[in-house]
């Protein structure tokens, strides 16, 4: 039980700093560029059905807190609050916008997408972090001993960045720049681990 509150705890640290960041910069940025979509971008029908992958992103995450490896727990932390820093800083110097479709539909998935809509950035496009904060999650996870689990983590991973192009959340280069984001700050991390570990071994007796 100790260990699964530690995990939350360290969830909240990073995921929920990430909301402080991506909600403070909506507030001070400027009016955003807008983006022009990609022929990859416009051969995708929009479907306002892809909101149930989409908003599984807020399952993926907790749930590779609680399944990843103790050791990478603070690595994971550590890395999706670099990724808000870096984000935060594109946001405010650079904020973009795009052209967001709009659904008249009266389905379960229509609603759902307009209480998205109603609560979420029409900014903060790029770099999309809902595709840094995926790839760093599944990242963590990823475990050779453990084939399966992590090929289907990466698939889902896959289906949710499919859905926010389907649903028009982000374009093709909002997602790239995400995921060169979550490279970025996981390797950054990952290095400054190894620098304190052999800090630390250097001081055993």
């Amino acid at each position: 039980m100790k260990e699964v509150i530690y995990r939350l705890w360290q969830m909240l640290l990073g995921w929920g700093f990430v909301g402080l960041i991506y909600n403070a910069t909506d507030r001070w940025q400027g009016a955003g560029y807008q983006l022009t979509p990609s022929w990859l971008d416009r051969a995708i029908p929009f479907s306002p059905h892809a909101i149930w992958l989409y908003l599984s992103f807020f399952l993926i995450v907790p749930l590779c807190y609680l399944l990843c490896p103790l050791s990478r727990i603070k690595w994971l932390r550590s890395s999706m609050q670099l990724a808000a820093i870096v984000a935060g800083a594109i946001y405010l110097l650079w904020p973009t916008t795009m052209d967001y479709p709009v659904d008249q539909g009266s389905s379960l998935s229509s609603t759902m997408l307009a209480v998205l809509i109603g609560i979420d950035s029409k900014q903060n496009c790029l770099p999309s972090l809902h595709i840094a904060l995926t790839a760093l999650a599944v990242w963590a996870v990823a475990d050779s001993r453990k084939k399966w689990r992590s090929i289907l983590l990466s698939v889902w991973g896959l289906a949710i960045a499919f859905s926010i192009l389907q649903l028009r959340r982000h374009l093709l280069v909002d997602l790239l720049s995400g995921a060169v984001l979550a490279v970025a700050v996981g390797y950054a991390c990952q290095h400054v681990r190894w620098i304190v570990s052999d800090l630390r071994q250097g001081e055993r007796p």
